[in-house]
């Protein structure tokens, strides 16, 4: 009778410290979305500017001269959904790769082109995050549906 006891409460041990770890996970995801600073796809890590709100969601790159090979922009949607990208004010041309929830590269429009506008590019599919990197960068890194992304804090 004495095992079984201690049987059971160590049971219920683990269930709680299983259940814990799940929660603290969870949390912790949701707290990083304003602390990533980098992104690492196809192999490449890149700087990263937050696009959170829909104001800095509708300016994205618009206006900037220039984005460096380094550099990137990722936009952080609250639910998924199928989102669709312009080249408005676009001074440099882009490629632009949509991201599901799962971290998985859903759709890629390369080299977008300034002149596009007021043509828009979106999925088939739907997605949570939009990367947007310079020009060329989804060929020279052969790129494809389905490679894994991860964001990074430091």
């Amino acid at each position: 009778m004495q095992n079984r006891n201690i049987f059971f409460i160590l049971i219920i041990i683990i269930f709680f410290a299983a259940g814990f770890f799940l929660i603290k996970n969870n949390f912790s995801k949701n707290l990083e979305i304003n602390e990533i600073q980098y992104v690492k796809i196809a192999g490449v890590t890149l700087k990263i500017n937050l696009a959170l709100t829909p104001e800095a969601q509708e300016q994205g790159l618009s206006g900037r001269k220039e984005l460096k090979e380094d550099e990137s922009m990722l936009f952080v949607f609250n639910h998924t959904g199928k989102y669709s990208f312009w080249m408005k004010d676009m001074n440099f041309p882009i490629d632009i790769i949509w991201i599901g929830e799962d971290f998985r590269v859903v759709y890629i429009k390369e080299n977008a082109l300034p002149t596009s506008y007021p043509e828009t590019y979106s999925p088939d599919g739907t997605s949570k995050y939009v990367l947007e990197v310079f020009s060329s960068f989804s060929g020279k890194n052969n790129l494809k549906v389905g490679d894994k992304v991860e964001f990074l804090s430091s």
